[in-house]
């Protein structure tokens, strides 16, 4: 919770305004029953109307005085909370951007929703909580406690006797709390990654009439936590009914202890009916405190899960290297191996090298490894064997951003975003609208931007209002526009026909002939005319050469192109 309090230190001066504004109201509360009590014992006694008026008239400007700085407080209390979450949601943000593929694999999306939602919304709370009553209270409480020694100290010493029970109570459960609300949070990480796997995958249930199987399955997330919440708030809930059990038992020590001390003249009925309206602000100051600190609980275990990524050390690190001679290749694999869960290779000794313009095509199964390869040479992950080299140098040694800014690339399942089509091609960058068209173009996306709405033309979430064909196409324009030295193409040509594939394929090669292409792909019409074609299966290198090399000699390759090319394997 401190590494999160580190960022209320921009809005120190108007924490500190606010809190002498919340502090100046609190003392004007004290003051109120004091000012009663020596009214009761004091002035009226003396039976002068115009001094009870005064005194009237005194309670009164307290009372006002302590409404406008308490609404003044809470108002500035709630402005640092918001400008307060507003910078850690922001820097939380960007770290979430700059995490690792693997690191982003470790913590999981869902997880990293739910922070930087609901916890950061817990932080929110506890912030202007604490501003507003965690202040106020301890100042009622202490400041009730130093009046009531000076009205009765002998009443006093029997409220201070049931305080130790109070901490001991309150610390206790609120220890227990923090592991409560962790496992709370925990089961909304569940919850998410099930609502949203299910909104993703919502045409396939319905497809397959699997509403009521999903509808059990988010139920038991959703029970379990349901049980964890009332775990906690059952644990929580035990404060103030034990509070209260202490602090009434007190009043009615204090009761029957100021009923003697009265009857027996060493003390009077004001004093008696002030320190009683002291107890009432005493016993709500506690009810105030024990509300913080379920409220703290809370929100530590949340501050833990945001500190959790926030401190996360960046695991891609650029390595120091001397400046590469050129080796006339743009892309080498030197017996890259490569493991997700470091026990088994997902990857295994792949080797080949590309010069400028050399087109690389990967075929191969479901899970054979083809877009981990990809992965690796974005630098999404780092190979656990050998080295992956762009322009003679180690990737390692490129920072992230200008390694990045050599590609241009499409991915499965990539995503539009709700804005213009022109917008969805440039995606922030310092593009020219001659770039933007002249990728449109190479991509066959011109014709049916143009014969729409041209590049204003909006575009839904996840382009819902295209098809799959458009989405393709201004997918690959995205990738083009800014004119990539390495251009990969990671099975995105799965919903163009032949001919627009092909046409596709021709206008890259004119318009972008010094770019290195990476192609991924279940066609072997997309491929074929590579001048290196990979072929993989389980991670390991079956075959490598050109599209005649491996009709000759790979029959993985072989069967493939008889099956989706016919008899003649020469096609």
């Amino acid at each position: 919770m401190r590494r999160v309090f580190h960022y209320l230190r921009p809005q120190a001066g108007r924490i500190t305004l606010g809190l002498s504004f919340k502090f100046t109201g609190t003392i004007m509360d004290l003051l109120l029953p004091w000012v009663l009590a020596h009214m009761i014992d004091v002035v009226i006694p003396q039976q002068d109307l115009s001094l009870v008026l005064r005194w009237g008239a005194a309670m009164l400007v307290f009372s006002i005085v302590g409404w406008c700085t308490s609404i003044l407080a809470n108002r500035m209390a709630s402005r640092v909370a918001k400008e307060t979450t507003r910078r850690l949601r922001h820097d939380l943000f960007a770290r979430i951007a700059r995490l690792s593929s693997a690191q982003i694999d470790r913590f999981t999306i869902p997880s990293l929703i739910s922070r930087m939602t609901s916890d950061t919304y817990n932080i929110h709370q506890v912030i202007g909580m604490m501003q507003r009553i965690g202040f106020r209270a301890p100042i009622l409480l202490l400041g009730g406690i130093l009046i009531t020694l000076t009205l009765d100290p002998v009443l006093t010493l029997v409220l201070l006797s049931l305080l130790p029970f109070m901490g001991l109570l309150v610390f206790l459960i609120s220890r227990r709390g923090t592991g409560l609300f962790t496992q709370v949070q925990q089961s909304a990480d569940r919850l998410v990654r099930v609502v949203r796997e299910n909104i993703a995958g919502v045409r396939v249930i319905k497809a397959l009439s699997k509403e009521n199987y999903e509808k059990e399955h988010f139920e038991g997330v959703n029970r379990q936590m349901m049980e964890r919440e009332q775990r906690a708030a059952r644990n929580m809930a035990v404060i103030n009914p034990s509070s209260n059990l202490i602090m009434n038992l007190g009043l009615v020590l204090v009761i029957l202890t100021g009923a003697f001390r009265v009857n027996a003249g060493t003390s009077e009925v004001g004093t008696i009916v002030a320190f009683l309206s002291y107890f009432t602000i005493i016993l709500n100051a506690m009810m105030s405190i024990t509300r913080v600190i379920t409220m703290y609980s809370k929100a530590s275990a949340s501050a833990q899960r945001i500190v959790e990524v926030l401190d996360t050390p960046p695991d891609l690190l650029q390595m120091e290297e001397a400046p590469a001679g050129d080796s006339g290749f743009r892309v080498v694999f030197e017996d890259v191996s490569f493991s997700y869960n470091k026990k088994e290779d997902n990857l295994s000794h792949i080797s080949f090298a590309l010069r400028p313009g050399e087109t690389l095509g990967v075929i191969g199964p479901t899970g054979a490894g083809k877009s981990t390869l990809v992965s690796l040479l974005l630098r999404l992950y780092d190979p656990d064997q050998g080295r992956i080299l762009v322009d003679g140098r180690d990737v390692r040694s490129y920072s992230l951003h200008a390694l990045r800014q050599k590609f241009g690339a499409v991915f499965q399942n990539d995503a539009l975003f709700e804005d213009t089509i022109g917008a969805n091609i440039r995606l922030g960058r310092n593009l020219s609208m001659e770039q933007i068209e002249k990728g449109a173009r190479a991509a066959q996306a011109a014709e049916f931007i143009e014969n729409g709405r041209g590049y204003q033309g909006e575009v839904a979430i996840k382009g819902a209002n295209l098809s799959g064909g458009q989405r393709q196409r201004l997918l690959i324009a995205r990738a083009l526009a800014a004119g990539p030295e390495i251009l990969i193409l990671d099975d995105s040509s799965s919903a163009l026909d032949y001919k627009t594939d092909a046409a596709l394929r021709q206008a890259i090669a004119k318009d972008y002939e010094n770019t290195t292409w990476v192609i991924i792909a279940q066609r072997i019409s997309s491929i074929r005319h590579a001048d290196h074609i990979l072929v993989l299966e389980e991670g390991g290198v079956l075959g490598y050469g050109t599209h005649q090399q491996l009709m000759e000699t790979c029959p993985v390759y072989q069967e493939i192109s008889r099956i989706q090319m016919g008899d003649d394997l020469d096609a």
